[in-house]
């Protein structure tokens, strides 16, 4: 049998093309890629393969992402697929797991996360939408915001509230919630890219099944971390080749404007190879927890605001680099490269906001990497004064 190398370079060659310029052709086009990529038994290479994944070693793994990279495969078309499905295969039943891993990684169906609420922040504990049980169903009510791909998605994982608060995530639980179901509305929220890629999330009297709960009731925060953890640490594998490849394509766009004559430009540029030196450097060491099975949150803290502050810099550099083209958008026929590095910058004001605040990551930096006083202790403390 063929090593799974040559099958993906075949794979690979096969569907070769570049991509679609509409956003509903990219979509289908990278639908159908990856659920020919699920059945030809080359996606999820980090899965087990009781879990329908390729159960490869790290070092595969990094050649797996390489590859793709190199051959600029379309991404799947819902990275939040990646975050649910850890939970599954970790604290899901056979059942759950039977029913929505296959589809997750075909991209038959989508997926949105419903955890941040208005009013809480980052604060994720302080969440009120609440899920009363009544008999085999809980009904769902409340209100969930910043919900990116909510108007695409088949599937929202969210938590939900079934019991009072309390210290550690007390009364949270992890709740799977049909996006079809009767009392769900999606409100679109554009974004200053123009795009609509969230949106907030209306939860009025939604029954959904007992079964659809993952874990324990109550125990969701627990899980939840799962979760969170995966939403840095799975893409660290990826995240290490694509911006490699997008610094050397800033390079050489540089070389063909001729900025890289600059000085100031040129400075910026070294800095910008050093910090994706760096980037790659911290995500293997997260990398490497999570293959050791402990919680990668410090590290993953630590490369989430290196990875949020290199990718707001890289696209202003972008900018400096491309002068007077800057202002052109991706519909304009002559901006250069479809326009990619002025949606990038403008998409990038989000990196430091989405998925934690920067502020957050240096508090749990401050208290879980350097065993700093916690910010919380010394407001009570001074408040106490």
């Amino acid at each position: 049998m063929a090593s799974w190398r040559s099958r993906l370079r075949e794979f690979l060659a096969a569907h070769a093309g570049p991509p679609p310029r509409g956003a509903a052709e990219r979509l289908a086009r990278a639908r159908a890629f990856h659920a020919d990529l699920a059945d030809a038994g080359l996606a999820a290479p980090g899965w087990p393969a009781e879990a329908g994944g390729m159960g490869l070693a790290l070092a595969d793994q990094l050649d797996y992402h390489r590859e793709m990279t190199r051959a600029r495969a379309p991404k799947h078309p819902c990275p939040l697929s990646f975050i649910v499905a850890p939970t599954l295969i970790k604290h899901g039943t056979a059942e759950q797991k039977e029913r929505f891993l296959r589809p997750l990684l075909r991209a038959d169906e989508l997926w949105c996360q419903g955890f941040s609420e208005p009013g809480t922040g980052s604060d994720l504990t302080a969440l009120s939408t609440g899920a009363e049980r009544d008999g085999d169903e809980y009904v769902v009510t409340g209100q969930k915001v910043w919900t990116t791909m909510a108007a695409q998605a088949d599937w929202m994982f969210a938590l939900v509230r079934t019991g009072p608060a309390g210290p550690s995530g007390a009364g949270i639980s992890y709740l799977l919630v049909p996006m079809d179901s009767d009392g769900v509305t999606v409100r679109p929220l554009r974004d200053i890219s123009g795009g609509a890629h969230f949106a907030e999330v209306f939860l009025d009297g939604v029954r959904v099944p007992v079964r659809n709960l993952v874990g324990e009731e109550n125990g969701g925060w627990a899980i939840a971390r799962t979760s969170l953890g995966h939403e840095r640490a799975t893409a660290f594998l990826s995240d290490e080749f694509r911006y490699r490849r997008i610094v050397d394509e800033l390079f050489a766009l540089a070389g063909r404007t001729g900025a890289r004559s600059d000085p100031g430009v040129r400075q910026s540029l070294a800095r910008i190879e050093a910090s994706v030196r760096v980037l790659a450097a911290n995500s293997r060491r997260a990398l490497d927890l999570v293959l050791e099975g402990r919680d990668p949150g410090p590290a993953a803290s630590v490369n989430r605001l290196v990875k949020a502050e290199f990718d707001q810099y890289l696209h202003e550099v972008a900018l400096r680099v491309l002068g007077p083209d800057a202002v052109l958008g991706a519909r304009a026929p002559s901006a250069p490269e479809r326009g990619r590095w002025t949606h990038g910058y403008l998409m990038s004001r989000a990196s430091t906001i989405g998925a934690g605040t920067s502020e957050i990551q240096r508090n749990t930096i401050a208290e879980k990497v350097l065993g700093l006083p916690s910010h919380l202790h010394e407001t009570s403390e001074g408040s106490r004064a």
